[in-house]
């Protein structure tokens, strides 16, 4: 299993977020960690912007996105954009897409979210064969009609993982991606819902074993605090829990709050829970720090001292 770990979802100051998560880019590299997932925030900075900034303060370590919403571009353009992102980081450009929210999608963006699962899968038809270039692209399905001719490729191959958390969008990820980018699905949704269906699909259609890249909160602490660093938890991150796809996620498994989902405790906790995520059939883990303290210096503390237990980690769990 390898690990890698969220960089960007943090709020502030424009001038200063960019410096931040260069800065913690950097650092990520450094640790030792494999990949750094970056979200994509509905009102923050477009993600595949940032990684190719990313990518130039890197050489090595793979630079995902968790998840760019598919219906905000057609499909033609996001594949130009990343496979521009891909050829200027170096080929380390790992493309995390998904549906979206209805709450985004509809009434943000203004959008239709009827069918979500079947627009995904008209969806990735076009982005598949756009990636897969140069030459033309020609799909037509009950969502484009596409006659585009690329002059672009990817070198070496850009993987794309799906948000897939339902049936039949484990059954279309499997199918037709690379694998998928989880939040909110604890080891006994993963182990007994999610790896099955999408190894499945992806083995009925003949491609390799999925990457199944699992999002969770990790904060370093005693074990005495457990309690505390969940219940914060739930205090800072508990808007996803109102999602209607996370909540039928949620009925999957044993964890029925963003905080039951917390791998919090000493290192050894820490490595414990990791290894459990491993066993579920997990491939990737990608850490959102989540420190505790009641000061601004313990916050800072408490995430510094998260992140060197996460470098430290690293090896052991691979």
């Amino acid at each position: 299993m390898r690990l890698g770990v969220m960089i960007g979802a943090d709020r502030g100051d424009m001038a200063r977020k960019i410096s931040k998560f260069l800065a913690d880019i950097e650092w990520a590299e450094s640790a030792g960690l494999d990949t750094a997932w970056m979200p994509q925030v509905p009102d923050d900075f477009d993600v595949l912007t940032m990684v190719s900034l990313m990518g130039s303060r890197t050489t090595r370590i793979e630079l995902g996105t968790a998840v760019v919403p598919l219906q905000a571009q057609h499909p033609i353009a996001l594949a130009r954009q990343a496979l521009s992102v891909h050829a200027g980081t170096g080929g380390r450009l790992a493309l995390g897409v998904g549906p979206s929210h209805h709450w985004i999608v509809r009434d943000m963006l203004g959008l239709p979210y009827d069918k979500p699962a079947a627009y995904t899968r008209d969806y990735l038809e076009v982005l598949g064969a756009a990636l897969a270039g140069p030459g033309p692209v020609d799909v037509e399905n009950d969502s484009f009609t596409v006659h585009n001719p690329t002059a672009l490729g990817a070198e070496p191959r850009l993987p794309v993982l799906v948000a897939a958390l339902g049936p039949v969008m484990l059954q279309i990820a499997g199918e037709l991606a690379d694998g998928t980018v989880l939040w909110m699905a604890d080891e006994r949704a993963i182990g007994d819902h999610i790896a099955p269906r999408i190894t499945k699909a992806a083995d009925n259609a003949g491609r390799p074993a999925p990457r199944i890249v699992a999002g969770l909160p990790v904060c370093l602490c005693e074990n005495s605090r457990i309690d505390e660093a969940r219940e914060r938890a739930n205090r800072i991150l508990a808007e996803a829990e109102t999602s209607p796809n996370y909540q039928k996620l949620l009925d999957r498994g044993d964890a029925r709050t963003v905080g039951d989902l917390c791998v919090a405790g000493d290192e050894d906790e820490i490595l414990r829970q990791f290894r459990r995520y491993a066993d579920a059939g997990v491939t990737d883990l990608s850490v959102r720090l989540l420190p505790i303290g009641d000061t601004r210096d313990e916050l800072v503390a408490s995430k510094y001292r998260t992140r060197e237990v996460i470098g430290e980690l690293a090896a052991q769990i691979r």
